[in-house]
């Protein structure tokens, strides 16, 4: 990635019409990522299921749906059908092998959890622009473990991960997010000697590096946009509450 990135989480219409669109940094820009309103890849994890609007839509407008073979039925409830199921296949019915024989990726590896094996399908067959839905929720410990390897695959993915409260961006340089005003934001930096600068939120910081994970959160965005600047190398994950 450069040194500057947008990233770009339009939703479809809602009560606040201006959050979403371009989301700028530095003079020098390049687009990261697809925006919310546009195509895209989307795996589809086995928490709680997509139910929000938003997620939904995002959905529908996949270009490839890659499904953790534990999330089919919450796929198929909603009238969807994946590109592609990936796992080990212990909780698929025999129905479901049978329905997707062709488009069904095995992985009985117990190195890694079925959302990993997902990413290494996107990588063997160079997908990017993800989205990560349906990976929140039911286990508390799977949820932190999906938010800790969001951050980790952002290092060669172009990835943000919506649940049904809102959207988790993982970012290595300053960017600026599109918001509205009273917009929830929370930041957590995963990497405690990179010092933070904060603009457009409710409570700035500058220059503070947070050597807690707690340290970021619970904050607010003033207006149309706010700004997370990375005085140092380092992984932060912004999260806004739709």
């Amino acid at each position: 990635m450069t040194d500057s990135q947008i990233f770009s989480n339009t939703p479809p219409p809602t009560t606040h019409p201006q959050w979403g669109g371009e989301v700028k940094s530095k003079p020098h820009i390049e687009r990261e990522g697809q925006s919310g309103s546009q195509p895209c890849n989307v795996i589809v994890a086995n928490g709680e299921p997509p139910a929000h609007p938003w997620v939904v839509a995002l959905l529908r407008r996949a270009a490839h749906i890659i499904c953790c073979d534990g999330a089919v039925a919450a796929l198929e409830h909603l009238g969807l059908e994946p590109a592609v199921v990936v796992g080990d296949g212990d909780s698929l019915t025999a129905e479901q092998r049978a329905r997707y024989a062709d488009f069904f990726e095995q992985d009985a590896s117990t190195d890694y959890n079925d959302l990993t094996k997902a990413f290494n399908y996107c990588r063997r067959y160079g997908l990017d622009d993800l989205w990560v839905v349906g990976a929140g929720g039911r286990r508390d410990d799977h949820a932190l473990a999906n938010l800790g390897l969001l951050v980790r695959h952002a290092r060669e993915f172009r990835v943000r991960m919506a649940t049904n409260f809102g959207i988790f961006t993982p970012i290595s340089a300053t960017t600026e997010f599109a918001a509205y005003a009273g917009q929830q934001v929370s930041v957590f930096s995963f990497t405690p000697a990179c010092r933070l600068t904060f603009h457009g939120l409710r409570y700035p910081v500058c220059e503070r590096a947070f050597t807690e994970l707690w340290e970021g959160s619970l904050n607010e965005a003033l207006g149309d946009n706010f700004t997370v600047e990375l005085c140092d190398e380092g992984e932060v994950l912004v999260y806004q509450a739709f």
